[in-house]
């Protein structure tokens, strides 16, 4: 992105400042804080864990399928 003009630059931080210091700043804050305290209590994973467990459920059922045609190949020998 490119540097802004020093003018538009100021307009942007006194913007944002302003911004900062209204009731709608307070409720977000608030409502982060609210939904952070909620979040915290459930038992969420990060998407890489997910990710991890979801590879180690294929590599599972890949496995169960092979052992599943290794056993009906045995038992159509006997």
């Amino acid at each position: 992105m490119p540097e802004l003009p020093p003018v538009f630059a100021d307009l942007q931080k006194r913007i944002a400042d302003l911004m900062a210091s209204t009731p709608a700043a307070d409720f977000e804050r608030h409502m982060r804080e609210v939904l952070s305290m909620a979040f915290s209590r459930l038992e969420l994973v990060s998407r890489e864990e997910f990710d991890q467990q979801q590879q180690a459920l294929l590599r599972a059922r890949q496995k169960l399928s092979e052992l599943e045609q290794r056993l009906s190949e045995l038992e159509k020998k006997h």
